[in-house]
């Protein structure tokens, strides 16, 4: 099968109808109509990171009525509360998501609107944008805490909404920290769990 990208045009704004009509074999996002692929696939340790948070995130919501969710999930900002396919210009897959407004996953199709955390593992393909295009797109649609974690320097930052409707300077923490979530009375996440390497037996000798 042809790639999408060989039939996009760069100067064309594409909406959230578009990018249905785009085959499954294929990940894309859409910020302010411009479309980036996803591709490649994530890193194994990149999955291991992600794996490692969302069961910190599902064992603390088990009895709640907030959810958390893990790529591949659609997240849609319409502009001025319209939700017309046509009329949606920025869908965007985070790693994680945690939503607890349930009328925002009710068409079960994707998150209409900001979810209550979007957490982005970088990646070098897609480092650029998670850090610049996407944590604007976050701040202007009221995303209140905005997570980026850096396999590589084992590192989180994390950006959170402000009085004035915008992200202030991010929180910074290191593999020793222990992040304790706003919002999320008694949530702890062990950063040296989420970035521990996995060490490899040696095998014995007989």
């Amino acid at each position: 099968m042809e790639s999408i990208a060989r039939k996009l045009d760069i100067e064309k704004k594409y909406s959230y109808a578009d990018y249905l009509s785009w085959s499954d074999d294929e990940r894309w996002e859409l910020v302010d109509g411009a479309p980036y692929n996803m591709s490649p696939a994530p890193t194994i340790n990149h999955q291991r990171i992600s794996r490692r948070l969302v069961y910190y995130l599902e064992d603390y919501l088990k009895d709640k009525t907030c959810e958390v969710f893990a790529t591949p999930v659609d997240v849609r900002f319409p502009e001025d509360k319209k939700k017309n396919d046509k009329e949606i210009f920025d869908v965007v897959q985070p790693d994680i998501i945690v939503v607890c407004e349930q009328d925002k996953i009710e068409d079960d199709r994707s998150c209409i609107g900001p979810p209550d955390i979007a957490i982005e593992i970088l990646s070098p393909s897609t480092a650029s944008k998670d850090c610049l295009k996407k944590r604007r797109l976050y701040e202007k649609n009221k995303v209140k805490q905005y997570w980026i974690v850096d396999p590589q320097e084992e590192e989180v930052y994390i950006y959170k909404l402000q009085g004035n409707g915008l992200y202030g300077t991010p929180e910074e923490y290191t593999k020793s920290d222990k992040i304790k979530v706003d919002g999320f009375e008694g949530l702890e996440i062990d950063l040296n769990l989420v970035f521990r390497k996995v060490v490899k037996k040696t095998p014995e000798k007989s």
